[in-house]
C-alpha cells in the first residue's frame, strides 16, 4: 500500500468511525435517558413504559424512511453529500430534543432525528468499501463499527454526569464539530466512474423489480433482526424483565445498554478479523448467531430472583453475540452494484431498525398480551421466532468475502 493509499485509508476509516460514534451516541441516547427524561415530563411509571415504547417506535420509523431518502441521494448525488447533510440534520434535531416539554414533541423530534441519523452508517460503510482494497474491506468496516459503537458508552457517561437535556445538546454539538473533519474525506472513485455511464442511479424500486435482486435485499435485512431485538427489547427494557423475573434490585436500562455496547464494540472489531481468518462472512455470522442464542437462553433461564449485576453481564454477553453489525452491513453493501449500493447499504440497516417499530415490538407486545403468556414468555417466544427467521435468511444469503465491487445493477 502506497503512502497516498494508506492516507486515504486512515482518513476515511477514522472519519467514518467518528461519524458512526456520534450517530450511535444520538441513536441510543433516548433509550439510555428514557426513564429520567419522561419522569421529568411528569409521566407515571406505566406511562413511561407505554410512551417510551411509542417514542422509540417513532424514532425507528424515521430511521426507516430516512434510510430510503439518504440511500437514493447518495447513489444519485454522491456519498459525501449525504455524509454532510445527514450529520447537520440530526445534530440540529438533537439540540431541539433538549427543548421538548411534552411527549408529542418528543415523538416528532425523535422522528426527525431518526430521519437524519439514517444516512450515517450505510453511506459511511459504502464509502469505506469502495475506497479500501477488497482484501482489507472486512477489517476496515469492522473498525468503523467497533470504534463507532463506543458512542453508547459515552452517552451513558454523559447521562451520569449531566442533566438529560444537556446530554442532547452535547450530542448535537459533537455532530457539528464532526462537520469540520468531513472536508478531508474523498468521494468514491467507483461512484464517479458509474456516474459517467448510462445506468439508473439510486432507483429504490429496482430492489423490488427483479426476483433474484429482491431476494438478495430481503435476506440482507432479515439476517440483522437479532441485533435490534436484543438491544431494542431485551436490553432497553431489562428493568421491566428484571421486575417480571423477581429481581429485587433496581436495574438501570442505561447501564444495561452501556454493558451491551462495550461488548458489541469488541465483537464488531473481532468479527472482521475472524471473517478474514475464515475467509467467509457467513461462517463468522453463524458463529456470532450461536453466541447470541447461548446468552438469550441464559437471559431467560438463570436470572429468576437474580441480581442486577448478573443482568448487566448477560446483557454484555448478548451484546457481544450481536457484534456482527459491521459484517451484516458490509454484506449488504457487497451484495449490490455501485449504482444501487448506497441505496441498499443505507436502507438495509435502517429497515432492521425500522423492524423494531413495525415488527419486533408489535410481535413482542402481541405475544405477551396472549392470555397466560406474560412478559417473560412473550420475550422467549419472540426470540425463537426471530432467530428462526434470521437463520433461514442467512442460509439463503450468498457469500460475499473478497467480492469485486466494481459492477452495476441492470
Amino acid at each position: 500500500m502506497s503512502n497516498k493509499q494508506y492516507g486515504i485509508f486512515s482518513i476515511t476509516v477514522i472519519v467514518a468511525a467518528l461519524g458512526y460514534f456520534v450517530d450511535i451516541y444520538d441513536l441510543l441516547l433516548f433509550a439510555i435517558i428514557r426513564v429520567e427524561s419522561l419522569q421529568s415530563l411528569g409521566l407515571s411509571a406505566e406511562q413511561i413504559k407505554i410512551d417510551g415504547e411509542s417514542i422509540l417506535q417513532w424514532q425507528m420509523v424515521g430511521l426507516l424512511l430516512g434510510g430510503i431518502i439518504a440511500g437514493i441521494i447518495a447513489d444519485k448525488k454522491g456519498r459525501l453529500s449525504v455524509l454532510f447533510g445527514s450529520i447537520l440534520f440530526y445534530s440540529l434535531a438533537n439540540i431541539a430534543n433538549g427543548m421538548v416539554t411534552n411527549v408529542e414533541q418528543y415523538k416528532i423530534i425523535r422522528f426527525l432525528a431518526g430521519l437524519g441519523l439514517a444516512g450515517e452508517l450505510g453511506v459511511g460503510i459504502t464509502l469505506v468499501s469502495e475506497l479500501i482494497r477488497k482484501e482489507k474491506r472486512g477489517i476496515a468496516t469492522s473498525m468503523v463499527a467497533g470504534i463507532g459503537l463506543t458512542g453508547a458508552v459515552v452517552a451513558f457517561i454523559m447521562k451520569n454526569n449531566f442533566d438529560w437535556r444537556t446530554c442532547y445538546y452535547i450530542g448535537g454539538g459533537l455532530g457539528l464539530l464532526l462537520l469540520l473533519l468531513r472536508v478531508s474525506v474523498f468521494e468514491s472513485g467507483m461512484f464517479k466512474e458509474v456516474k459517467k455511464q448510462k445506468v439508473q442511479l439510486g432507483n429504490f424500486f429496482m430492489l423490488f423489480t427483479k426476483g433474484e435482486r429482491f431476494k438478495r435485499y430481503l435476506t440482507s435485512i432479515l439476517i440483522g433482526l437479532p441485533t435490534w431485538f436484543v438491544i431494542g427489547v431485551l436490553v432497553a427494557f431489562s428493568n421491566d424483565f428484571g421486575k417480571a423475573m423477581g429481581i429485587q434490585e433496581k436495574i438501570d436500562p442505561g447501564k444495561s445498554i452501556m454493558y451491551a455496547y462495550v461488548a458489541i464494540s469488541i465483537g464488531d472489531i473481532l468479527i472482521g478479523f475472524i471473517s478474514q481468518w475464515l475467509k467467509s462472512r457467513k461462517k463468522a455470522l453463524f458463529l456470532f448467531y450461536f453466541i447470541t442464542t447461548i446468552f438469550m437462553v441464559l437471559f431467560f433461564t438463570v436470572q429468576w430472583n437474580g441480581s442486577a449485576a448478573k443482568m448487566y453481564w448477560i446483557c454484555a454477553g448478548m451484546g457481544f453475540g450481536t457484534g456482527f453489525w459491521a459484517i451484516f452491513v458490509t454484506m449488504g453493501a457487497e451484495q449490490f452494484g455501485t449504482n444501487l449500493r448506497a441505496t441498499a447499504a443505507t436502507t438495509i440497516p435502517n429497515m432492521v431498525r425500522g423492524m423494531l417499530a413495525i415488527f419486533i415490538l408489535p410481535l413482542f407486545q402481541w405475544l405477551r398480551g396472549i392470555e397466560g403468556v406474560g412478559y417473560v414468555n412473550g420475550g422467549i417466544y419472540a426470540a425463537i421466532i426471530i432467530m428462526v427467521i434470521t437463520i433461514v435468511a442467512a442460509i439463503m444469503t450468498k457469500e460475499t468475502f473478497n467480492k469485486d465491487l466494481n459492477f452495476v445493477e441492470e
